[in-house]
């Protein structure tokens, strides 16, 4: 009799374990090879070469227009960089970092005597209760969770992210 229950406790135990969701997917498919932000259309697309793999809506910080200059100024950076670290235990689900602020964006920063700011990242939702509305950020770049989490799975560091206006 011993032996039944235990046999039904762990049949029990794996089935509720095949039900967990985990936020960390896989991803087999065609590498990443850049990532293109269209700011204005509120696009971003994953490509492999010149061959988009995913597009998603995209919120942005909440002072969209023009590159981010300094810290505090709510604005989404422009130009060329890469992603360069992830955050699995983010305030945002998961995030991936963006390599802002390079050499010429701390050298317009300082020349202005302030600081060019950073933590520029990919994230999903808060999760705490904030975050409402269009274009929210302090300068990120913000999809759905569940969009994060394929994110989080295709993107490599080392990616190349182009954000334009």
């Amino acid at each position: 009799m011993r032996i039944v229950r235990y046999l039904a406790l762990v049949v029990l135990v794996a089935g509720l374990s095949a039900c967990s969701s985990s936020k960390f997917r896989t991803y087999n498919g065609p590498e990443v090879t850049q990532i293109i932000v269209q700011k204005a259309d509120r696009r971003m697309y994953l490509l492999h070469h010149d061959k988009v793999l995913e597009s998603y809506d995209i919120e942005l910080g909440f002072a969209p227009e023009g590159h981010k200059q300094f810290e505090g100024d709510g604005r989404t950076p422009e130009g060329t960089y890469r992603i360069d670290r992830r955050n699995p235990n983010s305030d945002f689900h998961l995030s991936i970092g963006i390599s802002y602020p390079n050499a010429r964006d701390f050298a317009l920063a300082r020349a202005a005597g302030k600081s060019p700011g950073g933590d520029i990242f990919i994230h999903g939702r808060p999760n705490k209760k904030s975050g409402n509305g269009p274009d929210w950020t302090a300068g990120c770049i913000s999809v759905t969770n569940k969009e994060m989490e394929e994110i989080y799975a295709m993107v490599k560091d080392g990616t190349l992210i182009t954000l334009r206006p």
